[in-house]
């Protein structure tokens, strides 16, 4: 049937528009709360919220579970370095439309995977490096303004890094996907890089009651939503759509990070920005390309 055909793409697109809304959350979260106290406290929430759906949906056994915790162990780490870089970006972004631009630069990941995965033992095509010099130039478009390199922000280089570490986290789940209970998996790796952030908090950030009741609406939506809900989305969806397809969706969160960011605050990226932004989606587009070889087509 074609509704049933066309719903997985409904989830994937859903899963796409609230990681895309979460880049203003996280501008709003940054005003009242530090990065690792926002981050342990919402992975902590999307923890939690992934509990009823384990207990329904996964039944595993010892070996598995123990693999499970292992893999979610590793990722966790990764994630918690991704996600707290990304927040550091915004955060100390003196630019008003950091969360435009956030979205617009973390998507770099989707270049940044084919690349890193070379060091996999991954093949890649020549494709891939014309995405990345298109991917850089759009970066640059973003990045350097009119005082030329002196332009460039600290918050601009800890997005690029943390877009690196996004994408080596996209390669090792790509790893364990097949081998771990998936929601168990992402509620272990929840659970880590909150316990990490809230050990960071501890030793460097003010934690107030005040600052987490003003905060307590990005949490929630940054929590439940994009950490719980978004996730179920992405795996109700990708059962049923290409990988392929998935990532080209799933890179236009940065469109709805712009989108949403306009309509919360009324804000808008410069014309040379906007330019910029679409180089670099041009680049992801590419660099997700189909590629037939001896009439095998990839992705």
């Amino acid at each position: 049937m074609k509704k049933n055909r066309a719903l997985p793409t409904v989830f994937v697109f859903l899963a796409s528009a609230i990681w895309g809304a979460t880049f203003v959350t996280q501008k709003l979260a940054g005003i009242h709360i530090g990065s690792f106290t926002y981050n342990g406290v919402r992975f902590a929430l999307g923890g939690v919220s992934l509990l009823p759906i384990i207990f329904l949906m996964e039944k595993t056994d010892g070996e598995k579970r123990r693999y499970t915790l292992k893999a979610g162990l590793i990722g966790g780490v990764v994630l918690f370095i991704a996600s707290n870089l990304q927040q550091f970006g915004i955060v100390m972004s003196r630019s008003s439309t950091s969360a435009s631009e956030a979205g617009f630069i973390t998507g770099l990941y989707t270049v940044f995977t084919p690349i890193i995965g070379i060091a996999f033992g991954r093949k890649t095509h020549s494709l891939t490096w014309v995405s990345a010099i298109l991917a850089f130039c759009g970066l640059s478009l973003i990045c350097v303004g009119p005082g030329g390199l002196s332009s460039i922000q600290f918050s601009d280089l800890y997005l690029v890094l943390g877009a690196v570490f996004w994408a080596v986290h996209i390669l090792l789940i790509d790893r364990y996907a097949h081998t771990v209970s998936p929601f168990r998996f992402t509620a272990v790796q929840f659970a880590v890089s909150s316990v990490l952030s809230i050990v960071a908090a501890a030793s460097f950030e003010e934690v107030t009651i005040q600052g987490l009741q003003n905060a307590v609406f990005p949490i929630i939506f940054g929590g439940v939503i994009a950490c719980g809900a978004s996730y179920v989305f992405q795996i109700l969806g990708q059962r049923n759509v290409a990988p392929a397809k998935a990532a080209i969706i799933f890179s236009l969160e940065a469109l709805f990070a712009s989108i949403s960011e306009a309509v919360w605050f009324g804000e808008m990226m410069t014309l040379q920005k906007y330019i910029g932004g679409a180089v670099i989606f041009a680049g992801i587009l590419l660099s997700q390309a189909p590629i037939k070889r001896k009439g095998i087509k990839d992705g």
